[in-house]
């Protein structure tokens, strides 16, 4: 074997380079997070085909002394930590000192610098590490060319122009996000692409990721102690096919962390089903003591002290953020119009002034009779006869309605409003002070129950027994499943047994479903149960086989409902978290406001 000696300084940088500079874009990272960590107010990006022939960055920042410039070159030499102490709590972007190092001995770099009373600018570069006198105006600019020039075999391995453009873009995005408070100028072949003034969190964001984007987004900001999470997550009406809209950030700095991850899932999971991501804007701020940065060379993986405090502080923070009431989501246009509402009509009063048995009714599946030809009037829309109503079932059901009068002074509407109507037994009409709200009955109701069998189950599941068993053929499979899982079955409320080699026979159901096909509620609980173990069902599997019962109970398509029923189950959605989306992620409502109208019909124009 060769002896052991010392590996020349060049090819030790070149090692490097192979951690730190996989392609212009991680240039590009190293370079801005140097031009932050010095102060700078205005940053300005250049790019030549690709970044692979050129790359320039100018900043406005603090700069660097003339005795510093051929020492910013050499590996490991650094301005931002001294000490094992300062690792520990390193507060700035860089701090490794290896950047310039390595994007040096790949690519031809220049450094152009002045600092504030200096009485000109100086520069070095690669070959010459000597300052010599230069012309700037102020802070400094970097500029990298050639990448790969020397090592021909790396150069192979990047990928087209636009290929290379497109990553340096999401780079150049990802850092703008980070600093509203910094201006920023992206251009590639001599043609600005994307310029960004320097301003809020909001308008930031607005920017870079759309205005649909928070028009579907809620505000993050939850603080407890030194723990910080702000931003903006989407509702699940803007889930994408992939994740390019996830941005999270600790301390400023853009990461990719497993147990971070994991706490964004499982916040999402009571609102979004399927293959379908969240997108989000999430900050999360504390003490840098907290986190070690130093544990990957491209430095977007972190380590946390403590993962599982940080873990259930973003799943509590980010689920409570999206658990907000539709009084909440209603609340900036409804305070905005308020006073446009002149009070209810005639029609809406005299159907919640008059005398009512119990408003909301216990969820049925129609029989299909009912026509889906036209608009059902409201003054007769009735429920076909759904025989009597438990008095569990009332109570769990909360007929806020049947009390209720509408306001008899302006402004004092409802978030929601009063319904007016119903369409094809589908949608519910109602006006509130903004204009017109549409709601999904099926998908809203949905979601009642799903929100008010998970607070039962928590507590003492009410029980519903059925006069007569309902008794259904079932098959050697869901005959041994209804064994197994007895006691799981028995904890949700149904009291389930065989009544023959081919039978099973209910004789009890959770009170919220009474009024559900109970043979079909019961195949389907039995398939989830069949494939999870009764362990699983009740921890991990509990929500969604308690979505799926709320799905099997939740009043169907062409069920014609009376304007109290509707009413009530308006008031149930203001009382509900998470009332803006089904079970699997699909708006319940949507407003549309007088304005919307006016332009349907070109009022005013």
């Amino acid at each position: 074997m060769p002896a052991i000696h010392k590996l020349p300084e060049v090819l030790i940088n070149q090692i490097a380079a192979g951690e730190v500079v996989e392609r212009p874009a991680s240039v590009l990272k190293e370079l801005l997070e140097n031009s932050l960590d010095a102060g700078s107010r205005a940053v300005e990006v250049a790019l030549a085909q690709g970044g692979v022939k050129q790359l320039r960055i100018t900043d406005d920042g603090c700069g660097i002394e003339q005795g510093d410039l051929a020492l910013a070159l050499e590996r490991h030499a650094t301005s931002k930590i001294r000490s094992l102490e300062d690792l520990e709590a390193v507060g700035t972007m860089g701090f490794r000192g290896e950047a310039l190092a390595a994007i040096a001995s790949v690519a031809r770099t220049q450094i152009t610098s002045r600092t504030p009373g200096a009485a000109h600018a100086w520069r070095v570069t690669e070959r010459e590490r000597v300052p010599s006198p230069a012309a700037l105006n102020g802070g400094t600019v970097i500029e990298v060319e050639d990448l790969y020039y020397n090592t021909p075999a790396r150069r192979k391995f990047l990928k087209s122009e636009s290929t290379e453009f497109g990553h340096c873009d999401d780079v150049f995005r990802r850092i703008a996000l980070a600093r509203p408070d910094v201006g920023f100028q992206l251009a590639h072949n001599g043609r600005v692409s994307l310029r960004l003034a320097a301003g809020d969190a909001e308008r930031r964001v607005r920017e870079i990721l759309g205005d649909d984007f928070m028009a579907n987004s809620r505000r993050v900001e939850v603080e407890n102690g030194a723990l910080r999470l702000s931003g903006f997550a989407a509702l699940p009406a803007y889930a994408r096919a992939n994740r390019d809209a996830q941005f999270f950030y600790v301390n400023g700095r853009f990461v990719r962390d497993k147990l971070i991850q994991h706490a964004l899932r499982e916040a999402y999971a009571d609102i979004l089903h399927g293959a379908r991501h969240p997108a989000f804007v999430l900050f999360l701020d504390m003490d840098p003591a907290g986190v070690d940065v130093n544990v990957h060379p491209a430095k977007t993986e972190v380590r946390f002290r403590d993962g599982r405090a940080i873990h259930q502080f973003v799943f509590h923070a980010l689920s409570r953020s999206l658990a907000v009431p539709v009084q909440a989501a209603l609340a900036p246009t409804h305070a905005a119009e308020l006073t446009h509402y002149t009070g209810p009509t005639e029609q809406m009063r005299m159907a919640v002034e008059e005398p009512r048995h119990p408003a909301w009714s216990a969820p049925e599946v129609s029989d299909g009779s009912t026509s889906r030809n036209g608009f059902y009037p409201t003054s007769f829309s009735r429920p076909a006869s759904s025989g009597p109503v438990s008095p569990a079932m009332l109570e769990s059901l909360a007929v806020r309605d049947s009390s209720g009068r509408p306001p008899e002074e302006p402004g004092q509407a409802p978030p929601l409003g009063y319904a007016i109507g119903q369409i094809h037994g589908v949608y519910v009409l109602a006006q509130n002070a903004s204009g017109l709200i549409l709601v999904d009955m099926h998908a809203a109701h949905e979601r009642i129950l799903y929100e008010q069998l998970k607070h039962v189950l928590n507590g003492n599941p009410g029980v519903q027994r059925l006069l007569i068993p309902a008794v259904f053929n079932a098959s050697k499979m869901e005959l041994a499943t209804a064994e197994e899982h007895a006691d799981t079955l028995n904890h949700m409320g149904f009291d389930i047994a065989a009544a023959g080699p081919h039978e099973l026979a209910v004789r009890s159901v959770p009170a919220l479903l009474g009024r559900a096909n109970i043979t079909e509620l019961l195949r389907a609980l039995l398939a989830e149960l069949r494939d999870f173990p009764a362990s699983e069902v009740i921890a991990a599997r509990r929500n969604e086989l308690l979505a799926t019962m709320a799905c099997h109970g939740a009043v169907r398509a062409n069920r014609q409902l009376t304007l109290p029923e509707m009413n009530a189950l308006l008031r149930d959605m203001e009382a509900t978290e998470r009332a803006d989306q089904c079970n699997h992620g699909r708006p319940t409502w949507t407003q549309l406001s007088m304005s919307d109208l006016d332009k349907l019909f070109m009022r005013g124009q």
